[in-house]
């Protein structure tokens, strides 16, 4: 009774857990493109897309994908072949395991006549399916906890992942050892099946289990005589052979039974096989009813994900459907960590100790993000900067084992961060290259508002930017700043400039400007004698450091050394950190 409904609960949850996180797909809003579209426009699109795959050439793509990428995960195999194992460990011991054994009556009993758990080869498979997995999760904890992958992070999902693999797969074991030994198990198999009251074949029959079978039982003592045994051979056979092979075929459970062994009666009078059957069917109760909302609901996500990918054309996909897509695309990262090890400003991460940097810990933070969660200004200080730093070079696009188009989800979100009040210095930046070339792609009227929110914070948190309409007042030589500017080699060459203004005359920049000192005030040659002379508000006023494009023009040109587009920058990183000091 308690069975029953633990199972249909469980599967009640699941399938309104399942439902919801597939509606989320139409719900969720993702980046800009999240907002331009409503919930049934973004269904509709879905459903016209799926037909138009399904019912067209796309059709042999999918059941490709689907048996290259899906079943046999090559894309895991290209880039780490021990992952690659571990995977096929895990998830094909376990989905033979549900196949077989938890939903033997719908399909093994109904695929093969006369089946029965207790008979081989599957009693043998059961264990075999079981190995598998518990395999697969030492290889898991072995990457983790021991080997260590570079810039692969552990969180509380991946833990219960594991764990509850790990609870389903022992108790399993335990109990199937527990059953072997018990001698409660074996009083009611031959009351229920034997059908056998001569007390003396009983105990044959009893002592035959208790030398072949591992049975531990109270009225047996060895060695046992060869003529007993015989005789409950004989029994066994016409008995119970044709529904028990034998136990040592389940190599696990009959290891548990003779480890079992010196204290199975007690274990078998403590109702020890009922405690590990509930212990055991209720955490495959609780791990279905939970996968939905757990990361294991990648098995769903990531499958639908990589064939997705294979069919669907970003440039000439349905704007909704990509939306519908990247809301998705959170729910099939496995957080492999792949894409962080990839990454090309990861070595960011070292430096500023902000986990948004990674690729990976970006999806984790935007599954929360985008549930609409209210962040307060240091989480989304950190989440910008992470989305922000990000060069788009498009490693981990193509290294994403579950076919997630990282690239463009970032860039999405990125317009939807930075649309927010809270200003963004690095739009100030050579990180806004790549938003600059998608210029097109993006709302015109909004397109300069970072710039210039991110000019109106630093000129309200120091006195060193301010607007162009506005005098800067000179303050005295500040000779502390001198020694500030010189820390490393590439900055201390401006003391060989003598103001042949090489550097100006090359400047794209200046040359874009019919009067281009009242555009970005200081000329680069300006801003190289004004740290010789020790000025520092005029060498970080100057909106010439956030319009350089560094193209490295002016340092290629300058005849004496000087690094221009070097001390450029580090007069940037200077101005943030100033900024974010006065903060």
């Amino acid at each position: 009774m308690i069975f029953s409904i633990s199972l249909y609960l469980s599967l009640a949850v699941f399938l309104v857990g399942m439902i919801y996180k597939i509606s989320t797909w139409f719900t969720r809003k993702i980046g800009i493109l999240g907002y331009r579209f409503s919930p049934a426009q973004r269904f509709g699109a879905a459903v016209k897309g799926i037909l138009g795959a399904i019912f067209s050439a796309k059709l042999f793509v999918l059941v490709r994908s689907f048996v290259l990428n899906v079943v046999l995960q090559l894309q895991i195999a290209k880039e780490d072949r021990l992952r690659w194992i571990m995977h096929l460990l895990i998830y094909g011991g376990f989905m033979l395991l549900l196949l077989m054994h938890a939903l033997e009556k719908h399909i093994t009993a109904r695929l093969f006549n006369d089946y029965y758990s207790t008979v081989n080869p599957f009693l043998f498979l059961r264990d075999f399916f079981g190995l598998l997995v518990v395999i697969g999760i030492g290889i898991a904890i072995f990457r983790r906890a021991i080997l260590k992958v570079p810039r692969m992070m552990t969180n509380a999902m991946d833990r219960y992942a594991l764990v509850i693999l790990a609870l389903i797969m022992i108790s399993g074991v335990l109990l199937e050892g527990t059953k072997m030994s018990s001698y409660s198990e074996f009083q009611r198999m031959v009351q229920d099946y034997a059908g056998m009251d001569d007390p003396d074949e009983i105990k044959a029959l009893e002592s035959y289990w208790v030398h072949e079978y591992g049975t531990v039982s109270p009225n047996i003592k060895t060695p046992i005589e060869q003529e007993v045994l015989d005789q409950g051979f004989e029994l066994h056979q016409s008995n119970c052979a044709d529904c028990h092979s034998p136990n040592k075929s389940a190599f696990a459970g009959y290891a548990a039974a003779k480890a079992f062994g010196p204290v199975a009666l007690t274990i078998d009078r403590a109702a020890g096989t009922t405690i590990l059957w509930y212990i055991h069917f209720l955490s495959c109760f609780f791990g279905l009813a939970y996968l939905p909302f757990s990361k294991m609901f990648h098995v769903v996500a990531s499958s639908i994900s990589l064939m997705t990918s294979a069919v669907m054309d970003p440039a000439k996909s349905n704007p909704a459907n990509i939306a519908t897509r990247q809301a998705m695309e959170l729910d099939a990262c496995t957080h492999c960590g792949t894409c962080s090890l990839r990454c090309s400003v990861a070595v960011a991460f070292g430096a500023l100790g902000n986990r948004t940097i990674l690729p990976a810990e970006k999806l984790s933070f935007l599954k929360s993000y985008a549930s609409q969660k209210e962040l307060d200004t240091k989480e989304l200080q950190a989440i910008q900067e992470g989305i922000y730093l990000c060069t788009n070079c498009d490693r981990c696009t193509v290294v994403c084992p579950v076919g997630i188009n990282l690239r463009d989800l970032w860039f999405n979100v990125r317009e939807e961060l930075i649309s927010r009040k809270q200003p963004v210095l690095l739009s100030l930046s050579p990180f806004s290259f790549y938003r600059g070339l998608n210029q097109l792609k993006l709302d015109s009227a909004g397109y300069g508002q970072p710039l210039s929110r991110a000019r109106e914070a630093l000129a309200a948190k120091s006195v060193f930017l301010k607007t162009p309409e506005k005098v800067i007042p000179l303050t005295p030589i500040d000779k502390g700043f001198k020694g500030q500017a010189v820390r490393s080699m590439q900055a201390s060459t401006f003391t060989f400039c003598f103001s042949c203004e090489n550097c100006t005359t090359v400047c794209p920049v200046v040359g874009s400007f019919e009067n281009p000192q009242e555009e970005v005030g200081l000329l680069p040659h300006q801003i190289m004698r004004s740290l010789g002379l020790g000025l520092k508000d005029l060498a970080l006023g100057s909106k010439m450091l956030w319009d350089c494009l560094t193209c490295y023009q002016c340092q290629e040109h300058c005849p004496q050394g000087v690094k221009v587009t070097d001390i450029l920058y580090e007069l940037k990183n200077m101005t943030v950190k100033e900024a974010k000091t006065a903060s």
